[in-house]
Formats: structure tokens, C-alpha cells, sequence
């Protein structure tokens, strides 16, 4: 077993998936404040935002043109890092398609233990690329 296939992702979360996120209540609470700083009214080229719970954002860029944006955190589901970087991925690109989207570019964000190899944090991220 190489060193980066002794690591065990699932180890290294208390929860795995969504059930790793903040509850809907919780959410709604912590987002109330900025709702009410950010009021739809005063931005009306944001199509969806913090109105209600979805997937992602949806910007209007021009008549006919718009962006989805989204950021997403998946604690691994997987011991593989390679197969969890692209289970992460799926996990955050279908947040796009779920608001009719198409992904043309994603960004990869981690937090990642600092006794763990790096080599495992770079097969994540090949995994998601």
C-alpha cells in the first residue's frame, strides 16, 4: 500500500455527503441578515439569490445571457482520492445543471489536513479536474 492509498478520507470526517452541511433551518437563520442587506429589489439582475433555498445563483448579464455560480463543501463518501475528487465535482457541477446551467469553469477549494501526504490532496484534485 503506498502512502497515498493508506489514507482513509472517511476517517477524517465526523459526517459524510450533505449530512456534513448545516441544516436548512440553521442556514436560513445564518443567511436572514444578508437577506435583508442584499434585498432583491436593490439588485435586479440577480435572478435567483437569497430569496429562497436553491442550488446556486443566477446573475443576469445581458438580455438573454446570464451566470450560475455556486460554491460547495462534500466531506468525502470515499476512501479513494482520486474517486472522491470526482465525486466532489459531480456533487458541485450538478448544482449548475440543476438550475439549467451549463459548467464552463470550476475552481477547487479544500480544507485538508496538514499531517496527511500532499500527494493525496493532488489525486483529490486530479480526481476533480
Amino acid at each position: 500500500m503506498t502512502e497515498q492509498t493508506s489514507v482513509r478520507l472517511t476517517q477524517l470526517a465526523t459526517c459524510a455527503g450533505c449530512a456534513g452541511k448545516a441544516g436548512i433551518a440553521t442556514l436560513a437563520q445564518v443567511l436572514r441578515p444578508l437577506q435583508e442587506a442584499f434585498r432583491a429589489e436593490d439588485f435586479p439582475d440577480l435572478l435567483i439569490g437569497l430569496d429562497g433555498p436553491d442550488d446556486a445563483a443566477v446573475y443576469r448579464l445581458a438580455d438573454g445571457l446570464a451566470i450560475v455560480q455556486t460554491v460547495d463543501f462534500f466531506p468525502p463518501v470515499v476512501d479513494d482520492p482520486y474517486t472522491y475528487g470526482a465525486v466532489a465535482a459531480a456533487n458541485a457541477m450538478s448544482d449548475v445543471y440543476a438550475m439549467g446551467g451549463e459548467v464552463l469553469l470550476a475552481l477547487q477549494v479544500a480544507g485538508f489536513p496538514e499531517d496527511q501526504p500532499p500527494a493525496v490532496l493532488a489525486e483529490i484534485f486530479r480526481g476533480g479536474a
